[in-house]
């Protein structure tokens, strides 16, 4: 009885939990904040993408990257496909990197996301000089630090829907 319930809830479907992370994040991503803190607002639909597509291979894939990053562009008025492809690059390069590897630690998955956030925002950094667009530079990278600072909190509040 005890092994069959412990069974059951290894295997439950996350999709209830993927779709209320999502949304929680949507609304985290377009909450007013003051003009001086907004720019420090942390990537959090790219954590919680990586999150997914790091711990979850089987319901999170390069798909569900690319809709949460056309979901990301229309959410905060951006270039259709500009977080786009940076989260499908992310997405399959760490797919690729952990493909043989399905024992990631929470310490594996937190420089994951590092460089991850980091090679977003250099992409992101590329387009918009591509692009023509004015912009601050101390100001783009001011995300870095408080995204590196987030993902602990995303990932033990997910953690319980990881393979």
């Amino acid at each position: 009885m005890l092994i069959a319930k412990l069974r059951s809830q290894k295997n439950r479907d996350p999709l209830i939990a993927i779709i209320l992370s999502v949304i929680v994040c949507s609304v985290l991503m377009v909450y007013p904040l003051s003009y001086a803190i907004s720019g420090a607002r942390p990537l959090f639909m790219l954590l919680v993408m990586l999150f997914w597509v790091m711990c979850q291979p089987t319901w999170c894939g390069i798909w569900f990257a690319f809709g949460t990053g056309i979901f990301v562009d229309l959410l905060i008025d951006a270039p259709l496909g500009m977080n786009a492809l940076s989260f499908v690059t992310i997405a399959f390069v760490a797919r690729f990197l952990t493909r043989e590897r399905r024992i990631l630690t929470f310490g594996n998955l937190w420089v994951i996301s590092f460089m991850a956030v980091l090679a977003h925002l250099f992409m992101t950094w590329i387009a918009q000089i591509m692009g023509g667009m004015q912009f601050s530079i101390a100001r783009h990278w001011q995300p870095l630090l408080s995204s590196i600072f987030t993902f602990p909190v995303i990932y033990f509040l997910l953690k319980k829907w990881r393979i």
